[in-house]
């Protein structure tokens, strides 16, 4: 008997249609324009819910390059260049590089001693206050995260989806790692328990974060907190702060909202000195 029907039925089966899917669970509907507010809630809310959940009362977030090489394989991979021979020598442009790879390799040591430092200095043992946050990436961020792990503590990797995907590095505690689509939540995760920010020689990424924190502070938006950049030589170039002054592009004191040191012990000591004057 003919029904009118198509034979083939699938498809036009209501409950497996997409109209049936439930919302929380249609990926497709849930990455549509219209729910972007709702993408951005979430992502502000499974950070903040398993940080408290982990007992997460402060932070110190760490910026700087993912550039920036181990000293071992900064100098190894120099030493390779060295002495590669025949086809494989070396352009004088890949040895200018390896040469200032090993130049720069000093500040992964300084960012790895750094957690190691706040680890016995500001932590007290209790993994709660002062934990270490960073990108979650290599370069400085590993070595910052690398240097709570060695120290027995754990830290945050805040990583961020990018159009050439990077790995979360390894020393970052699984429960306190986690990914995000948009740079704007992300931000407001490095900053919202942070009682200060140290900044190492980097590029657009760790600029961007500096600035960022230097005119929260500038504008009161966020109480004051102590911002230090490690490695004189490189951030008395990259920007000449006195020549804003001078333009009047700053107002002079704006220029005492950071500290520029070469070590990581004269940052905790900055940090340390500042936390121990403020009021209880």
């Amino acid at each position: 008997m003919t029904t009118g029907q198509d034979d083939d039925t699938t498809s036009t089966e209501p409950h497996k249609s997409d109209a049936y899917r439930l919302a929380s669970r249609d990926i497709d509907f849930l990455a549509t324009d219209d729910l972007r507010p709702i993408r951005l809630q979430l992502e502000l809310l499974k950070p903040e819910l398993s940080l408290r959940r982990e007992g997460i009362r402060s932070t110190i977030p760490v910026f700087g390059s993912a550039r920036v090489l181990p000293p071992d394989v900064a100098a190894a991979q120099l030493e390779a260049l060295e002495h590669a021979t025949g086809s494989n020598t070396a352009s004088p442009s890949q040895l200018a590089r390896a040469r200032k790879q090993v130049e720069y390799a000093k500040y992964y040591a300084e960012a790895q001693a750094f957690s190691g430092l706040v680890s016995k200095r500001l932590q007290n043992g209790d993994g709660q206050n002062y934990v270490i946050v960073t990108g979650g990436g290599p370069g400085i961020m590993e070595a910052a995260n690398r240097g709570a792990k060695e120290a027995g503590n754990r830290s945050i990797g805040l990583n961020i989806t990018l159009p050439h995907e990077q790995a979360p590095n390894p020393y970052t505690s699984p429960e306190l790692c986690f990914q995000f689509r948009y740079f704007a939540i992300r931000k407001m995760h490095f900053l919202l328990r942070a009682k200060a920010l140290v900044a190492f020689p980097g590029g657009y990424g760790t600029l961007d974060e500096l600035f960022e924190v230097l005119t929260l502070i500038q504008t009161q938006k966020i109480l004051r907190i102590p911002v230090v950049l490690i490695g004189k030589a490189f951030w008395q170039r990259v920007i000449d702060f006195n020549f804003l002054v001078e333009e009047g592009m700053l107002e002079e004191d704006n220029i005492n909202l950071f500290e520029t040191v070469e070590t990581a012990n004269e940052a905790v000591d900055i940090i340390d000195k500042f936390h121990q004057e403020q009021p209880a």
